[in-house]
């Protein structure tokens, strides 16, 4: 098997998770160098295939930016790209993780993550740039509790 590690982001693999966040019609206008502090990036062998982050904000965080490289897709990547993430917000006293997804939602539902009303959304997550402008009103809205 290929060698896989999953690491915290660091800044030689910027243009790298650029590259594969727009692959993947993900949105990157609205990350800042703060936010990548909390972005875990996996390497398969020395390239970059995958990615995850958090936008922090207390005891709730979004869960974004999961995007895995079209030749490491099938494999268990984004599973745990998830977990590793998951983890780490354990750590970080992180007790539940919303995301909005448009294309991914039975993948988040297999992870244990539950639709709820975009009503619902706490008041942090609803001032996003994910939330109020980036992701269509269509993309689903989803929670989990860690």
């Amino acid at each position: 098997m290929t060698n896989i590690r999953i690491e915290p982001f660091l800044t030689q693999d910027k243009t790298g998770l650029w590259q594969l966040l727009q692959n993947a019609d993900l949105p990157v206008d609205d990350i800042t160098a703060a936010m990548l502090n909390d972005f875990l990036v996996a390497h398969m062998d020395a390239a970059l295939a995958g990615t995850v982050g958090i936008e922090r904000y207390g005891e709730t965080a979004l869960l974004r930016s999961l995007a895995v490289c079209e030749t490491c897709r099938g494999i268990g990547l984004g599973k745990q790209l998830v977990a590793a993430m998951e983890a780490r917000a354990r750590k970080l006293s992180i007790g539940r993780l919303y995301l909005l997804t448009t294309t991914a939602d039975r993948f988040f539902a297999a992870q244990g993550y539950q639709p709820v009303e975009r009503d619902a959304a706490p008041e942090v997550i609803r001032t996003t740039a994910q939330f109020s402008r980036l992701c269509p009103d269509s993309s689903s809205f989803m929670v989990k509790a860690l």
